[in-house]
């Protein structure tokens, strides 16, 4: 499956490079895996533990919806502050939920302007940059009213696995709550339609 993959994907952006054939010749390829990663310490209440599964579409027009569910509370670093973490209380680690959204945003193949892994990932990849929603608890994050915020998603991989990683790094007034570096994950499912 992983070499039909590999195939289809790399069809797919000879088409969308091409420019001149129709859209019913691209395939859609759905991505799914997991965020398991940790805030910087120096965000409001932070650091906080990231985890969460997350999908990506990529549509036979050459675009792409996104979406993550998360949960995040402080992590055990909190504890080595007493005013911030009460380890025989979980419920001063702050527990709540983020549901994450772009729908129609533009895919690039352009690995050049994503984040390094270590070790480094040398496939080719996916790159989806747009404006995203991000909620809190169910009902807009108290940032979405200081503005939009765009999220950058990369999904790269090496030679034994095409697709492994993902990365999710934010500009905006969403980095006051989950910072400036990559948010880690892997990948867990690519299949194609």
């Amino acid at each position: 499956m992983k070499t039909r993959f590999a195939t289809s994907l790399c069809g797919m952006a000879l088409v969308l490079t091409a420019g001149n054939a129709a859209a019913q010749e691209l395939r859609q390829v759905h991505f799914t895996g997991h965020l398991n990663d940790y805030s910087p310490s120096t965000v409001a209440g932070g650091p906080y533990e990231i985890r969460g599964p997350w999908s990506l579409d990529i549509n036979r027009s050459g675009t792409a919806d996104f979406s993550a569910d998360l949960n995040m509370e402080t992590s055990d670093y909190g504890i080595t502050s007493a005013t911030q973490v009460d380890p025989t209380n979980p419920g001063t680690r702050s527990p709540h939920t983020h549901h994450i959204s772009m729908t129609n945003v533009t895919v690039s193949y352009d690995m050049s302007v994503c984040p390094a892994n270590s070790p480094a990932t040398t496939s080719a990849g996916v790159v989806i940059n747009g404006p995203a929603t991000t909620t809190g608890n169910g009902g807009p994050a108290p940032f979405e009213a200081k503005g939009a915020s765009t999220l950058q998603i990369c999904i790269t991989g090496g030679t034994e696995v095409q697709f492994s990683n993902v990365t999710l790094v934010y500009t905006g007034p969403a980095t006051t709550h989950f910072g400036t570096q990559p948010i880690h994950g892997v990948v867990n499912l690519v299949s194609t339609k």
